[in-house]
């Protein structure tokens, strides 16, 4: 039996903040239910990368909405409408990241919900909390990395501001969500009462961040200053980055330069000896370093380091690490299969219980798929 087995979602989020959520607790044994438009849908099953698409939803769909069911409910529709107040009713958790003011409009803000079903956990995601100059601001990844200064960490010295390669805002703030509302069903259990969970992506954001802010906060306000070249961390010193060898690359993690002196067979000036000019001079330091990484392979430099325990590594790409036996080891990936029969391969739920890792064979629904099941079984 899976942890959340019992429990029934109601998930009227699009995209991926809310949906990755519900993927988490669907994954762990939740019943989520995804209400949606009719005919066509949530905004992310036309959302694609690459243009891929699997049954006419985008493979991007399919990779946040797996082992969920969809109903399909036109929310302006009063009788339609009736039917999602009935299956709030029994609900356990409701699930929304509308614009401030839209599901008051709608008729199922909180306070609206929460005496239909006062044991009912409400999360909502927004995009920059419910007030202030940017509460009706699209909530959007990257306008939110550009927003937070997270694009001033990635990249190196001489780059534009760098974007992180993925919607890290959106999925983190999917991950908070999802502790918000265990958190609040944890409370219910104690006090058989529910309650209101919020997020956004800006404060998840921000908590990204909360080790670089809070240096900002205490040494004077100032600015990131990232690595002339091979920069891994805006605020760790020399030797921490990625260097080029001959024939690929190689990571530095936290290892005292000193270290690296006797393995390197490094000439080290004496302005740079002490640990203080590590951070002030990291770009000369680094520049010494360069050129030294630069005249042996990468496994015979880890064949030196990893001999004397510094922390390195090779810098794989997908190919390297999804043929390694590290990958295969963690059986992290499955097959999920839709409606029609047709197979796509992606990651499973990274999370194990009592030794268990927990996999789902069913794909995202087609748009309306458990409609009339969903309407039989509750007697909408």
């Amino acid at each position: 039996m899976k942890p959340l087995e019992g429990l029934l979602v109601l998930e009227f989020c699009q995209y991926m903040a809310g949906p990755s959520a519900g993927l988490r607790l669907a994954d762990l044994g939740a019943r989520v239910i995804k209400i949606e438009r009719p005919i066509v849908g949530e905004g992310s099953r036309q959302l694609a990368i690459k243009n891929l698409f699997v049954d006419e939803s985008s493979l991007v769909f399919h990779t946040i909405n797996r082992n969920k069911e969809s109903f399909a409910a036109n929310l302006k529709d009063p009788e339609d409408l009736k039917s999602i107040k009935t299956l709030l009713k029994v609900a356990d958790i409701m699930t929304h990241n509308f614009r401030p003011g839209v599901m008051e409009k709608i008729g199922l803000d909180y306070e609206t919900v929460s005496a239909i079903n006062p044991k009912l956990v409400y999360g909502v995601v927004s995009g920059y909390g419910n007030t202030g100059p940017w509460a009706k601001k699209p909530g959007q990844d990257l306008l939110v990395q550009s927003l937070s200064g997270l694009s001033y960490l990635s990249g190196s010295a001489n780059d534009h501001p760098t974007p992180m390669g993925l919607a890290a805002c959106d999925m983190l703030t999917g991950m908070h969500l999802t502790q918000g509302l265990l958190a609040a069903l944890i409370r219910r259990g104690k006090t058989n009462t529910g309650g209101l969970v919020e997020v956004s992506l800006l404060e998840s954001t921000l908590d990204f961040q909360f080790e670089v802010l809070t240096t900002h906060y205490n040494d004077g306000g100032k600015y990131p200053k990232r690595a002339k070249e091979g920069n891994a961390h805006a605020y760790l010193s020399a030797p921490y980055g990625i260097y080029k060898t001959k024939n690929g690359y190689i990571s530095m993690a936290m290892t005292p330069l000193t270290t690296l002196v006797p393995l390197l067979n490094l000439e080290l000036p004496e302005a740079y000896k002490s640990t203080e000019s590590w951070f002030e001079k990291r770009d000369d330091i680094m520049d010494i370093l360069r050129s030294i990484f630069i005249t042996k392979d990468t496994e015979a430099w880890l064949t030196i380091l990893e001999a004397a325990d510094v922390w390195c590594s090779n810098v794989y790409t997908y190919k390297d690490i999804l043929e390694h036996d590290a990958y295969k080891v963690l059986r992290m990936d499955q097959l999920i299969k839709n409606s029609d029969g047709q197979v796509i391969r992606t990651t499973r739920c990274p999370i194990r219980i009592d030794d268990e890792r927990y996999y789902n064979e069913k794909a995202a629904p087609k748009v309306g798929e458990d409609t009339d099941k969903i309407i039989k079984e509750f007697n909408l």
